[in-house]
């Protein structure tokens, strides 16, 4: 059976709508953002450090606070990274802290950092899970944002271009 000339450019042209359909949809990180009408209050808020000594996040009221949960292994979270550094140098008035999901290794989280040429981030860890679990959190890369009250008043479920001027329209609203 001969396929005709014309159906091939059909379907290659078919084909061409929906792969760039798709990318558009890729880069639409809108339907990831969620903030809450009103915030939601965190009791504790308990990280560890690289050197696993307890961070107590509710002294820093007053601030703007975005926890990035990650993993060296997550796709979105290497590609989500470097904007969130370059939201971290150009508004240093928000605390970013990038919670890595693994268990503690800061020699695979340094080269992770290198691959990806991000440098002005520290990592902390949750590594009981506590705070997963009270934030009732579901996968990476998630990032919580809290509000100078301490409060959680929105968080993205998946990645975000955190320079994108969708997201810095929201985030200006509340430092």
């Amino acid at each position: 059976m001969k396929i005709s000339k014309s159906f091939k450019i059909y379907i290659h042209i078919i084909l061409l709508f929906l792969i760039s359909t798709n990318l558009k949809a890729l880069e639409d990180f809108s339907k990831n953002v969620v903030i809450h009408e009103n915030p939601q209050e965190i009791k504790e808020l308990i990280i560890k450090d690289s050197n696993l000594q307890d961070v107590d996040l509710k002294k820093n009221k007053g601030n703007i606070v975005i926890l990035n949960f990650w993993a060296t292994w997550c796709a979105p979270c290497k590609r989500e990274m470097p904007s969130l550094s370059k939201l971290s140098e150009k508004y240093p008035e928000i605390q970013v802290y990038t919670i890595n999901m693994e268990k503690p290794n800061n020699s695979k989280v340094d080269d992770f950092f290198k691959s990806i040429e991000v440098s002005n981030l520290k990592t902390y860890y949750d590594p009981e899970f506590k705070l997963v679990k009270q934030l009732r959190m579901r996968g990476v890369p998630t990032s919580i944002l809290i509000n100078k009250e301490g409060n959680e008043f929105g968080r993205v479920v998946g990645e975000v271009d955190f320079m994108s001027e969708y997201f810095l329209n929201i985030i200006q609203k509340y430092i």
